[in-house]
């Protein structure tokens, strides 16, 4: 199931220099003003300093008299909690912003962040949960968790007792990303702490709340937006009709996200929301193969380092084959591809074959519409 797609309206702007960081602070943190105003301002006054000084009038426009921006000591005071956290900003715009949540609307202009921010650039997909999960919920969570974290992907959830905490410790190795209700250095509830430390150290934490600040019921709804924001699906494993995590579903569905459930017994009060996602069109989890299947991506494609680059592939001189053998190259070629699409030059390493022989093949199994090309070199099967 998936939803319509939210980008932002808002006109694409640089982050902010070094000067103006302390503004954007600024800005977000005055009365009244959240991320969605915040780009507003932005666009029809071309910088946070801008947005600042016409915030009063435009307040009093909206009736609110004696309007005070947000004192420069607070945005004081917030930085010199992150520097004591050991937390960074990371500004929309910079390089390590997660690029599905910079599509949004109502995008953090900012988030404080813990750990190492670099992971935040390569795919995520979330997994929520309820916080009483039962073994098999638990034991559901961390076989996704482990299986779509060896495939590349970064494992994005709320760090609550239950599923969300089964997740992330399965994703530790490969990294996993905790969005934080409160202060990023408030670990909520207090039985994920040493969690919070190992992710820390391996993964990411991140909120858009200052250091310090405990978290409040007004701000799970806000954080959820980030965790399905941050990704490119929802998995919900367990979840009751009214629950927390559909709420992070029907973010997902708002900001066009892909949406799936794993099924649950109908006794089961904590199946209850799975079932009902089902039952309105989200897509049946029963695996990770499942997830990647839904979201379209190679299940076993390398992930390359930052500095590694596919191999090229040679051009070469055509071959005579016979008939027979250029018959049984297909069938080798298609036996190797299935819905979910791979890289091309996987194929033909596994396939062992020579490029001269085997990209001719591709070309003749795309003419009869037997292959699909995706973009950015990926081949699946037709159909």
């Amino acid at each position: 199931m998936t939803g319509h797609t939210q980008t932002s309206t808002h006109p694409p702007l640089p982050p902010p220099t070094e000067a103006e960081r302390f503004d954007w602070l600024r800005l977000l943190r005055s009365r009244r003003v959240g991320p969605t105003t915040f780009w507003r301002l932005m666009a029809e006054h071309g910088s946070a300093a801008d947005g600042l000084a016409a915030l009063p009038e435009v307040a009093a426009a909206a009736g609110v008299s004696d309007y005070r921006i947000c004192p420069e000591g607070v945005v004081a005071a917030e930085m010199a909690g992150g520097a004591r956290a050991g937390a960074s900003l990371l500004f929309r715009g910079e390089a390590h912003y997660p690029a599905h949540l910079a599509e949004l609307d109502d995008a953090p202009p900012f988030v404080w962040v813990l750990g190492r921010p670099e992971l935040l650039t390569r795919p995520a997909v979330a997994i929520v949960g309820a916080r009483n999960a039962s073994s098999l919920g638990a034991r559901m969570a961390r076989l996704l968790a482990r299986d779509l974290s060896a495939a590349g992907w970064v494992v994005v959830s709320g760090l609550a007792r239950g599923i969300d905490a089964e997740a992330h410790g399965a994703a530790l190795e490969e990294g996993t990303a905790a969005v934080m209700a409160g202060g990023v250095d408030m670990i909520y509830p207090q039985e994920n702490t040493r969690l919070a430390g190992a992710i820390r150290e391996r993964g990411a934490l991140l909120s858009e709340q200052p250091p310090g600040v405990q978290p409040q019921a007004r701000h799970f709804p806000t954080r959820n937006r980030i965790v399905s924001g941050m990704a490119q699906g929802v998995v919900v494993v367990e979840a009751a009709v009214k629950s927390g995590s559909l709420i992070t579903a029907r973010c997902a569905l708002d900001q066009g996200r892909e949406v799936m459930a794993v099924p649950g017994h109908p006794l089961d009060g904590r199946a209850g929301g799975c079932n009902l996602l089902l039952r309105d069109g989200a897509r049946l989890v029963r695996n990770a193969e499942d997830v990647l299947e839904a979201l379209a991506v190679p299940c076993a494609a390398p992930h390359p380092a930052p500095n590694e680059t596919l191999p090229t592939i040679p051009p070469a001189p055509p071959e005579r084959y016979s008939r027979a053998e250029t018959r049984a190259l297909h069938q080798r070629i298609l036996d190797r591809l299935g819905p979910v699409p791979v890289p091309e030059d996987q194929v033909i390493r596994d396939l062992g074959g020579a490029v001269g022989q085997i990209a001719p093949a591709l070309t003749d199994l795309e003419l009869e519409g037997r292959l699909e090309r995706r973009p950015g070199g990926l081949l699946c099967r037709s159909g």
